[in-house]
């Protein structure tokens, strides 16, 4: 079977290929694709099984690809953000996948895609409605309980989170450090992500507490970071985030 996978984070695509080759032997990449642009062209003279969907796409939300060619393909949708109707999409897709995308859960959608593929059809146009009329709601403050004392900080006056064992604190703009009780992963749904990226699995950082960037060994970017962090080798941003970081910052 002719997978397609349209995604436009390399290390992604790469990571779904790979456990695509493990569980379903059977399937093959016939593309990766990872624009709008680039998978209009792709579909206008190619057919496919089945398609890996990212929502959100370099040039644009990939839905806007089926309003310039037909497509009758089932989808199984992938993104980093559960920031949309996740009903809208199980409704009118094999299945939705928030990335990093879990082995089980990609064997759950492939077993789902054998048994209900004939019979499958999707309504793009009543999910890009959708997406239009979906405005994202991300937290706008904390409130943070130190003893007897509460105390509010504005998302906005946090210049990063950092992760110490079990433990994450944020450090605010002014120096402050408080204790939070969310993890990163959950946090990392809740902040904006065009202000907060997840840099390593340490820190998610504000843009605006980014003062400079160095190159870094193995193609990673140091960063230093106001306040300033005690060891900035920690804000250093991983091999398989400093792609998708380049791509962030130049937004």
């Amino acid at each position: 079977m002719r997978v397609v996978i349209v995604e436009d984070e390399t290390v992604a695509a790469e990571r779904l290929g790979k456990m695509l080759e493990e569980i379903a032997p059977d399937f093959s990449i016939a593309a990766n694709l990872g624009s709008v642009k680039e998978s209009v062209k792709w579909f206008s003279k190619n057919q496919a099984d089945l398609i890996f969907l990212d929502i959100q796409l370099s040039d644009g939300i990939s839905f806007s690809i089926f309003e310039q060619v037909q497509v009758n393909t089932p989808v199984i949708f992938t993104t980093a953000y559960d920031q949309y109707s996740i009903k809208a999409f199980e409704l009118n897709s094999i299945a939705y996948l928030l990335k990093p995308i879990r082995k089980e859960d990609l064997t759950l959608s492939l077993q789902k895609y054998k048994s209900v593929k004939s019979a499958f059809t999707i309504d793009f146009e009543s999910l890009l409605s959708e997406i239009k009329g979906t405005q994202p709601e991300f937290k706008k403050r904390f409130i943070i309980q130190i003893g007897q004392k509460i105390r509010m900080v504005e998302t906005a006056a946090i210049a990063w989170f950092n992760a110490i064992g079990k433990n994450v604190f944020i450090k605010t703009f002014d120096g402050q450090s408080y204790p939070v009780e969310f993890s990163l992963d959950k946090l990392e749904t809740q902040l904006n992500p065009n202000q907060f990226f997840r840099i390593n699995r340490k820190y998610i950082v504000n843009l605006n507490a980014i003062e400079n960037m160095t190159a870094w060994s193995r193609s990673r970017i140091k960063l230093k970071l106001k306040p300033p962090v005690e060891d900035e080798i920690e804000t250093v941003v991983s091999v398989d985030r400093s792609p998708v970081f380049k791509k962030w910052l130049d937004k």
